[in-house]
């Protein structure tokens, strides 16, 4: 059966190859919500060639002993043969089914493509009318990567911004990234005096 091109899908993991020999794949997990995932019974599967189809869940497990990858089992999947005919498909799940964030959290998904403007650091002391254009935000460029500090290690993840001339890294904190909205695909930065200086001298 088809699925409607008008569809958005996520990408949730990325089969591994076989494991065990009752038709279960090991997966590498492309989410920080791996709990979610068993409560989600209708999947798909994307191949290379950009053929999806659906796929119902049968079970889903965490297998911690071999670096937290993913173990799904699909109906209809029950040998090896089965298994290995899925290797390297992306498994996926529809928009609306994703996790829901708490406030202040993103998918990474969302931010990619975001433009971003920055606010003047401190409004200014006169202003000759409501619409000055000493307030106006400034377009800094379009959100190109997240990067993020590495497992266990503190830190605040950070925009990679392509600008005109160069990339600019834009810690995504809550003092700095004023206004994020995914919806309407703009994030709003008051950049610390300096940041874009000392990423220019780098």
């Amino acid at each position: 059966m088809g699925v409607p091109s008008e569809q958005k899908f996520v990408t949730v993991a990325r089969i591994l190859r076989a494991r065990g020999n009752k038709g279960e794949v090991a997966a590498e997990l492309l989410t920080d919500f791996p709990e979610h995932l068993s409560q989600t019974k209708e999947m798909f599967l994307y191949a290379e060639s950009g053929a999806r189809r659906a796929a119902v869940l049968r079970s889903f497990w965490l297998d911690r002993t071999h670096g937290g990858k993913g173990v799904f089992h699909f109906v209809g999947v029950d040998s090896i043969n089965d298994a290995e005919r899925l290797r390297g498909m992306d498994v996926q799940i529809r928009f609306e089914q994703r996790a829901v964030l708490p406030p202040g959290s993103y998918f990474v998904t969302d931010l990619i493509g975001c433009s971003v403007f920055e606010l003047p650091r401190a409004a200014p002391a006169v202003s000759s009318s409501p619409c000055s254009m000493a307030e106006a935000p400034g377009l800094l460029g379009n959100v190109r990567d997240v990067y993020f500090p590495g497992e266990g290690l503190p830190g605040t993840p950070l925009l990679a911004v392509d600008s005109a001339s160069h990339e600019i890294l834009i810690p995504l904190a809550e003092d700095i990234c004023t206004r994020v909205d995914v919806v309407a695909r703009r994030i709003e930065v008051r950049l610390p005096a300096g940041l874009r200086d000392l990423q220019n001298a780098g």
